[in-house]
């Protein structure tokens, strides 16, 4: 078996489990005619799993049949070129996931050919403007508000618009939206772009809403003067609602406005008093949206300049307009603002970007709402928002999910109108598929027990050389110390053996894993309670005696570690789901979310690893190395299991 494995080994590792494996078993069987079958098919499916290791999501997919080559049509084929150019393999990945709503975007300039574009005698200028300023470059920006830390859902608007650009040789700017002061703190500014950047991508330009905080006021001015502003009285609970009154000072004069909001911005009206509405009506019957409020709030990078602060509606289309954004991407809840986005650009009369909207991503068994986070941190059910149960980016990072895993995902989800709710295993799967090609190997026990080897057959401990990548082993090795004492998992041992069990038992040996022995019990020792604390074993060397049913990993020269093993959060698919959960979502929480595993034992090799490094726990799963980690003492987060559980599906 061996030898059949090592003759086809490098296809193996490229075709991985969709290689045919009976081209094995009939190779096996020519030169073993008498043999069982069921033995050789035995060890050949052990061989495969030790070089391949545990199947991925991919492994499990069907291998798509080869379909014959068919030349694109000439017109299409023309496109592509101008388009994408010539791609690498990640700008290609990034295309693919464009699929949908994005196969319909416009191309630099030509945004009057989008459907419901408004166009004005002054459009084809002003585009013409705009194309000299951009050189005809895709231009996107990523525009979170500074008031949360990014979670799952942002995760795909970042790939979106840093994807698209990057996939059209364009660029992407990385923009605060900063209108609203009361809510904004200097950890939000400097994580968002942190995690922008662990997701591997670099902002063209890092730009905030309050640079343009002049202009905006002056734009405002300009647009009273137009006739298109006034200063209203009205209270905000007036306003609320699908059919609110018509303002009485709707058709105020123009100077009394200019009077009235130059005193706004002088402070001589308190908050509520008095706002800047534009007028138009939305898709969704919203009459004459704000464009100004009063705050008297300093703002993080302003100070006490202004006490008047523009609002969403107002200044997402005109901070897009001066930094010349050809594609506006916004999730789907935005669309009912796509009309008011295009009529204060045309109202002003400057360059008018085209905003197009795509589906939220959504995660089951899960919040990402700030609110809701704050209360389960208030409530002590998850420690920060860097909580390693979380679908926060930061937490995802702690709990070890490596940001290309986090990218494939979103890629998988792809973009399109409608919303995706996807399961946490998806995202776990990617995680493995990643996690197996950059995670070296390691041996770790959570449970020990203790094995002392009686005939040990050296007068010293021996080295033994482990791969850190079983299917690659140019990618070097770690030594680990094999002595007299190891420490093998309690659950690798059975007093009494059921069918199917093929751990040690006494009369049953099994392999350690790399030393290239097999132990079989001698004796079983027992504390008063009748507990086993302690095997006495005999070793013999594997080539010389019965191939045991089973290798099992073990720890010999050891550090104590914490093991932190994360579930999901809540018991139900939809914890803010009224019908779902009607005690709401802090009622369904899991409360086997967390198990600390206190004194685990790993293998020294691990003694350098840094907060955020990424191994595989040999027959136990993917773990990262926690921040609490300290000297003496590192901590160690479950990210996924070797194989998803089950029941998951």
């Amino acid at each position: 078996v061996e030898a059949v494995i090592s003759k086809h080994r490098a296809e193996l590792l490229a075709e991985r489990y969709h290689f045919n494996m009976g081209l094995l078993m009939g190779e096996v069987r020519s030169q073993l005619q008498w043999a069982d079958g069921k033995t050789v098919k035995n060890e050949v499916d052990l061989q495969v799993l030790h070089l391949l290791g545990p199947k991925t999501e991919a492994d499990l997919e069907k291998k798509p049949k080869a379909a014959k080559a068919r030349p694109a049509p000439a017109e299409k084929q023309k496109v592509a070129v101008v388009e994408t150019g010539e791609v690498g393999m990640e700008t290609q990945s990034l295309l693919e996931q464009l699929r949908g709503e994005a196969l319909k975007f416009h191309k630099p300039g030509e945004n009057y050919k989008t459907e419901g574009y408004v166009v004005t005698p002054n459009t084809m200028a002003l585009l013409k403007q705009h194309l000299a300023i951009t050189g005809g470059q895709v231009r996107t920006r990523f525009p979170p508000e500074p008031n949360g830390i990014l979670h799952i859902g942002h995760a795909k608007a970042i790939n979106f618009n840093f994807g698209y650009a990057k996939a059209n040789g364009g660029v992407c700017f990385l923009r605060y939206d900063d209108t609203n002061p009361e809510k904004e703190e200097e950890k939000y500014f400097t994580a968002i772009r942190e995690m922008v950047e662990w997701l591997g991508y670099q902002p063209y330009a890092v730009t905030h809403a309050s640079d343009y905080f002049d202009q905006l006021y002056t734009w405002a001015l300009e647009l009273i003067h137009r006739g298109q502003a006034y200063v209203c009285h009205q209270k905000v609970e007036e306003i609320k609602g699908h059919n609110p009154p018509p303002s009485p000072w709707r058709d105020r004069p123009v100077e009394e406005s200019l009077l009235l909001f130059e005193d706004m911005r002088k402070g001589k009206f308190g908050e509520g008093e008095a706002t800047l509405r534009m007028k138009l009506v939305m898709e969704d019957g919203k009459m004459d949206p704000v464009a100004y409020r009063v705050k008297f709030v300093p703002h993080h990078r302003t100070g006490d300049k202004w006490c008047i602060y523009p609002t969403y509606d107002y200044t997402h289309c005109l901070c897009d307009s001066i930094e010349h954004i050809t594609h506006s991407l916004c999730t789907k809840e935005f669309q009912s603002r796509r009309s008011s986005y295009f009529w204060l650009c045309n109202a002003l009369d400057v360059y008018c970007p085209v905003q197009w909207e795509y589906g939220r991503l959504n995660l089951l068994y899960t919040v990402v709402s700030k609110r809701k986070i704050i209360r389960l941190v208030e409530t002590g059910a998850v420690r920060d928002w860097d909580d390693p149960r979380l679908f926060t980016l930061t937490a995802l990072r702690r709990r070890g999910f490596p940001p290309e895993a986090i990218n494939n995902f979103c890629a998988r989800v792809g973009v399109t109108v409608a919303q995706a709710t996807m399961e946490p295993h998806l995202l776990e799967a990617c995680a493995r598929e990643v996690l197996n090609e950059q995670a070296p190997r390691a041996m770790a026990v959570l449970e020990p027990l203790k094995v002392t080897i009686t005939n040990f057959p050296a007068p010293k401990a021996l080295e033994v050389l482990v791969p850190n990548f079983p299917a690659d082993e140019s990618r070097g090795f770690h030594k680990v110390l094999f002595q007299p004492t190891v420490y093998i998992e309690e659950t690798d041992f059975r007093e009494e053996v059921d069918k199917g069990y093929k751990r040690l038992a006494p009369g049953q040996p099994v392999g350690l894993r790399h030393t290239g022995y097999v132990i079989a019990i001698q004796n079983v020792i027992k504390d008063a309670s009748g507990r086993v604390i302690e095997l006495e074993v005999t070793c013999t060397k594997s080539d010389v005696s019965e191939k045991p049913k089973a290798f099992i990993h073990w720890v010999s020269e050891l550090l104590v570690c914490e093991v932190r093993l994360y579930e999901q959060l809540f018991l139900h698919k939809n914890p803010e789901d009224p019908s779902e959960v009607p005690g709401g979502f802090l009622s369904d929480l899991n409360p086997d979310s967390l198990r600390v595993v206190h004194n685990a034992l790993v293998d020294s090799s691990v003694l350098s690893a840094q907060p955020f490094d990424k191994f595989q726990f040999e027959r136990l799963g993917y773990f990262s190395v926690d921040p609490d980690s300290e000297e003496g003492k590192m901590v160690f987060n479950r990210t996924v299991t070797l194989k998803e559980d089950p029941g998951k599906a």
